[in-house]
């Protein structure tokens, strides 16, 4: 029976996968990947039987419970099986479940981490997450509540944090700047939204929190994660200036 190497993609470029994540995909008999994983990315194991199994918020999308199914039944049937997961399958990449399911099924799983978007949204921006005197804790939190489960305190977290990273929060951004006033922040907050962080067409915007209210509406056509802290205040300071010369 195959080993199941989980592995993180990265953000969304294709040479952001690890030396190691990319030579076992060029080694794989099948490939269970995500929606966010790039075509590019695929061309490495062009000998792979590919299996989709997206999840996409709002989208038609795999059940994990039939994903977890998936990777059982193509574990006893091929000898090396890839799960491609994108950015890092640790960190809201539901990898505990997955692994759960493999071991339940006496199915031996490897896990190769991967940059997350963070991490690739902080490059692209140029900006670091950590700062001397200004920023000395980084927290990575979700706002987003799955069906059926219990909504997380996730505010006191962000409050407490010198820098606060947000995933899959985009479309909740009228709620997550009402409960961060209402927490106490100020409104002057500085917030940095990142979208398609590595690829090509990456865009990024700074705003208040008292701004953040009006991403809710955008129509992105990439994943996109918002940074709060005061270490985007520069950015900030820029937008700001661009926007009194206009």
């Amino acid at each position: 029976m195959a080993t199941v190497h989980l592995i993180g993609a990265g953000p969304g470029a294709a040479d952001l996968i690890t030396v190691r994540g990319m030579r076992l995909l060029q080694q794989a008999d099948a490939v269970l990947y995500d929606a966010l994983v790039q075509p590019e990315m695929l061309a490495y194991c062009p000998q792979a039987v590919l299996i989709d199994v997206g999840k996409r918020c709002a989208k038609a999308s795999t059940a994990q419970r039939f994903i977890n199914k998936m990777l059982i039944d193509a574990a006893r049937k091929y000898p090396r099986v890839v799960r491609l997961k994108g950015g890092d399958p640790m960190l809201f990449g539901r990898a505990q479940e997955e692994l759960d399911a493999l071991a339940e099924a006496g199915i031996t799983a490897e896990i190769v981490p991967g940059i997350t978007a963070a991490l690739a949204a902080s490059a692209d921006a140029g900006i670091s997450l950590t700062s001397r005197g200004l920023a000395r804790n980084v927290l990575f939190a979700t706002a987003r509540v799955g069906e059926g489960e219990h909504a997380s305190d996730w505010v006191k977290p962000v409050l407490a944090a010198d820098t606060a990273v947000l995933y899959m929060g985009v479309k909740q951004s009228a709620a997550i700047a009402q409960a961060l006033l209402e927490g106490g922040m100020a409104s002057n907050t500085p917030i940095l939204i990142v979208e398609n962080a590595s690829l090509p067409n990456s865009r990024e915007w700074a705003m208040t929190l008292a701004e953040l209210p009006q991403a809710a509406s955008w129509e992105l056509v990439g994943p996109a994660i918002l940074m709060i802290g005061e270490v985007y205040r520069p950015a900030l300071a820029q937008t700001e200036q661009r926007r009194a010369v206009a």
